[in-house]
């Protein structure tokens, strides 16, 4: 009897301890937003599912911006082991390879019309992932990445005054996104400016900038860019679809139970829908806001930014795959599947906008 408690005893000990071991397993992630932001939210959402799905035996901890490294360090840090994990936006690393545009921020729908979710169909079932997964290798990073917040499409920006032609719209000195969408800009005759979110506000209120972009109704406020410009233009084509996404170090990553690697799946194809919905509601009500309590204006892109921009962005695409094999394969993969999907998709939006402003309209 007493050697039978004794091996009980051990048994339970080391039961014990397995779980002990299985609980000690966090991925941190450092985050290139302060916690405060809205994508860090999601990404907590993203963590209680993981944690849910593996009932506990990995557990995700955000970091806030500069907890470890800077943000444009991130990449390295993951790669290197010195944070486990990192979340930013995958065209961020643009300037390790030309390609994460792609998947990160396709300018002007990659040019052949993806919407946000028209992205999300390629990328789930058109040989996107595929092509994602094989990125940070074309890139020389040692990361296993998930995609997990599709955002967008972004708004073209605020504005000093009404914006009637591209004329008027070259007579601003412009906040845009760096890279690629910021450089169709310049091609236009567009003073593209790059900094910051942080940076943009006392930008404006210096006059070092005229207007600028940043992303949706509900970000942008809390920016608090209706303190300085009331005009608000919703349709763009820069960032028709912004993706963000977690990197996780490769050796962490193989550490990993089959099962929790599957939570991390699982878990990232959840945020996707999720982060959508969420957006689609928090937008909303920003803009609502801003326009019955800040006194922002509402207006409508002029024609002509369309067929500019588009033309710009598709010499920047056609260079890019020229110069880059990796980039040219996956472009031309979003082109076969826009040339299957976005007849339709077109279709049905154009239904669907025509629905939707029938409402909108009756609310004014």
């Amino acid at each position: 009897m007493f050697r039978l408690k004794n091996v009980a005893a051990g048994v339970t000990a080391l039961a014990l301890m397995s779980t002990a071991a299985m609980a000690e397993k966090v991925l941190r992630i450092q985050s290139v937003l302060p916690n405060t932001a809205d994508e860090v939210f999601m990404l907590n959402e993203f963590g209680k599912d993981v944690a849910a799905l593996t009932n506990g035996s990995l557990t995700i901890e955000v970091l806030p911006a500069g907890a470890v490294v800077g943000p444009r360090d991130i990449m390295d840090a993951v790669d290197a082991g010195l944070v486990e994990g990192g979340f930013a936006w995958t065209h961020y690393w643009g300037g390790k390879h030309v390609a994460a545009n792609l998947f990160g921020a396709p300018v002007a729908g990659a040019g052949v019309g993806l919407d946000n979710i028209a992205f999300l169909s390629w990328f789930q079932y058109g040989g996107g992932k595929e092509l994602y997964d094989r990125l940070w290798d074309e890139m020389g990073v040692n990361v296993k990445a998930f995609m997990l917040q599709p955002v967008g499409p972004e708004a073209l920006g605020w504005f000093p005054k009404p914006i009637e032609s591209m004329d008027d719209f070259r007579q601003m000195r412009f906040r845009a996104p760096p890279g690629m969408v910021g450089a169709a800009y310049a091609d236009i005759g567009v003073p593209a400016v790059a900094m910051g979110g942080g940076d943009i506000l006392p930008a404006l209120e210096k006059g070092t900038i005229d207007a600028a972009e940043w992303c949706c109704p509900k970000p942008d406020s809390v920016f608090g860019f209706q303190k300085v410009l009331k005009h608000y233009y919703l349709q763009g084509l820069h960032q028709v679809t912004v993706n963000a996404d977690m990197y996780v170090n490769g050796d962490f990553y193989d550490s990993l139970t089959d099962t929790e690697k599957k939570a991390l799946e699982v878990a990232a194809n959840a945020s996707l829908s999720k982060s959508l919905s969420y957006r689609i509601y928090e937008n909303g009500k920003a803009l609502k806001d801003l326009t019955d309590n800040h006194g922002v204006i509402l207006e409508d892109t002029p024609a002509d930014y369309f067929t500019e921009y588009m033309a710009a962005a598709k010499k920047a695409l056609q260079a890019a795959a020229d110069e880059n094999e990796f980039f040219a394969e996956v472009w031309q993969s979003q082109k076969d599947f826009a040339d299957i999907a976005v007849p339709f998709w077109a279709g049905a939006q154009t239904s669907n906008a025509g629905l939707g402003r029938a409402h909108a309209d009756t609310l004014k």
